[in-house]
């Protein structure tokens, strides 16, 4: 169901409000470069600094803009169960092909609680859900058995985004699950998650790059492994100035060094340091984006 190269979409700020006229560029953006799917409001779309109001306009404009052209799969998690259900179920009002559910954060539940969690959400709301698993941003891991126990008793838990950077991980949710989605939360993963069966990625990088992660994932996806090796490795210091500080301060100052948005973050996210800037500017010029 979730296949390609999806992109973790940032949210252009303007003067402290959400620009909408370039999240509109944005999505159009992405639709003349042959991105699979747009990802809104998540975590490099700042969703935690977003209101509700704000989180619920982000979706529905995106949704709108996409018009069917291509997948919107919302961010619609929470460290609240209550939040997510009431989240998830405008992202459904709103026409969203999917819902990205991270595992809740800061409370650090047990698997017991990551499973009922997740399956309220299943049973409340008929959407397609994308587990999204990031310890490194909530503290907890969703093992691959919870993974597999709530693929096998809900219908529509479809896919997971897996970012734990852990193959052996992957590998495991992949013998356990064979026909879940998995899709790579770690731009410099994909490749090798693809390798075992992964079907994709949710990408921060193809924000600045789009084209080049669609042309990676679709020729692996198609059997040429030697062309998207070669991707791979041309993306690869690239993505890894991505996380020089912290997701997505860089790729926001990318796409503002670019012009494809302004580079405004919101507190507690802030400016990148200079030093760190000159080597973000330094690989975007090697690969010749500058």
């Amino acid at each position: 169901m979730f296949e390609g190269s999806y992109v973790a979409l940032v949210t252009p700020f303007k003067n402290g409000q959400v620009d909408f006229e370039a999240l509109k560029k944005l999505v159009e953006f992405h639709i003349k470069n042959g991105t699979n799917g747009i990802v809104p409001c998540g975590t490099t779309g700042e969703s935690a600094t977003l209101n509700y109001e704000e989180h619920e306009k982000v979706i529905e404009v995106v949704v709108k803009t996409a018009a069917r052209r291509i997948k919107v799969v919302a961010g619609t998690g929470s460290n609240s169960t209550a939040e997510t259900i009431e989240m998830t179920t405008f992202a459904k009002k709103a026409g969203a092909d999917g819902v990205l559910l991270v595992s809740p954060y800061y409370n650090k539940p047990t698997q017991k609680g990551l499973y009922l969690h997740f399956k309220k959400v299943a049973d409340e709301i008929d959407i397609p859900i994308i587990l999204y698993n990031i310890q490194s941003r909530t503290a907890v891991n969703i093992e691959p058995e919870t993974v597999a126990k709530l693929h096998s008793e809900c219908k529509n838990i479809v896919a997971i985004k897996e970012a734990s950077g852990s193959l052996e991980q992957m590998t495991k949710i992949r013998m356990l699950c064979p026909k879940m989605d998995m899709l790579s939360g770690d731009d410099a993963l994909t490749l090798p998650l693809m390798s075992i069966g992964g079907k994709g990625v949710v990408s921060v990088v193809a924000n600045i790059v789009p084209k080049d992660v669609s042309d990676m994932v679709r020729a692996y996806l198609k059997g040429d492994v030697e062309k998207a090796k070669n991707s791979h490795y041309k993306l690869f210091n690239l993505t890894k100035a991505m996380f020089i500080e912290t997701n997505p301060i860089p790729v926001k100052t990318a796409m503002g060094l670019m012009g494809l948005c302004s580079d405004e973050l919101r507190l507690p996210m802030c400016a990148m340091d200079e030093k760190n800037k000159e080597k973000l500017i330094k690989e975007m010029k090697n690969y010749g984006l500058l």
